[in-house]
């Protein structure tokens, strides 16, 4: 063998392993941005599973604010179809609504002192609280996946083997303006 062959076969194999390790790259990124989708529909779930808990009972003490409860009962619904649906961009939309929905019925539940006093309902605001929290850093987490799998498509060479591969862009979970603002629950119920 010459040496243009050995130098033909250690450019190729050279070549041939960073496309292997820009692949594998961009595997891992994919599989990370799941990955951190996977983390937020799981508290996206608890909470789901916890607000019809809060909305009885309030039903209990606030029986004039039915148009209060029924927003929220809808904004779980709309939060619950966007999760289903894996669409990034109503989930937040939905939650919105939904961060929305819960403020006025905490605000609204300072009207009705029993309510507040209820150990049930305080265990579950603390539990939404506790989850609204968690949301907003696997938010956070959820978003830096995605920008880094992102910007990682953007740039040449890696752009080469994501298009040949078909590796595309992730969308950010974005929120209005108001809803990157943290609900202080506590807040709304102290004397």
């Amino acid at each position: 063998m010459s040496i243009a062959t050995f130098v033909f076969l250690g450019i190729f194999a050279a070549l041939f392993l960073y496309a292997a390790t820009m692949f594998n790259n961009f595997v891992r990124l994919k599989n990370n941005v799941a990955q951190a989708w996977s983390n937020i529909d799981v508290l996206l779930k608890q909470r789901h599973d916890e607000l019809p808990k809060l909305v009885e009972i309030c039903k209990q003490y606030m029986q004039y604010e039915r148009d209060v409860l029924e927003k929220v009962t809808q904004a779980r619904a709309a939060v619950h179809s966007a999760r289903e649906a894996g669409d990034i961009a109503a989930v937040g939309a939905a939650e919105t609504g939904l961060r929305a929905g819960l403020s006025r019925l905490f605000a609204v539940a300072e009207n009705y002192p029993e309510l507040r006093a209820n150990e049930n309902f305080q265990h579950l605001q603390d539990r939404i609280s506790q989850l609204e929290a968690q949301i907003a850093d696997r938010r956070e987490f959820y978003n830096d996946t995605v920008n880094a799998n992102n910007i990682r498509i953007e740039q040449f060479p890696d752009n080469v083997i994501a298009t040949l591969f078909r590796f595309g862009e992730k969308p950010l979970l974005r929120f209005k303006e108001e809803e990157i603002k943290d609900v202080n629950v506590k807040a709304l119920f102290s004397n």
